[in-house]
């Protein structure tokens, strides 16, 4: 599954309404780390956790959106379970410790069985 790139705050918050799960993940254009990173998390998220949704956003062409969600540097991932934020992560992040730290609350929330 690819990321998919939201340009609407409103878009983003009616999907976090819905009560299903959404991962946003935070990037900017000139961040290598982001770049790397982004394809492993997305790659990893989808395999294990599929009914996630994945959203990316560009803080540097939706400051507004970076700013509501409280993210001042990236990469930073945020994930929303039942309409409410239930981890963030940022910077230097371990793809292997993150996908972890989902598999309970996501097992919970989503009732399903890996």
């Amino acid at each position: 599954m690819q990321l998919q790139l939201q340009h609407s705050l409103a878009d983003i918050q009616d999907l976090i309404n819905t009560g299903e799960p959404v991962l946003i993940y935070f990037s900017g254009e000139n961040c290598s780390v982001c770049t790397a990173l982004k394809p492993k998390i997305s790659n990893e998220v989808s395999s294990h956790f599929p009914k996630i949704k994945i959203l990316e956003v560009n803080v540097s062409s939706h400051k507004e959106i970076a700013s509501h969600f409280t993210v001042f540097s990236i990469p930073t991932i945020l994930l929303f379970l039942d309409k409410k934020e239930f981890i963030r992560v940022g910077r230097n992040i371990s793809v292997k410790a993150f996908i972890e730290q989902i598999r309970r609350p996501y097992m919970l929330f989503c009732d399903e069985e890996e």
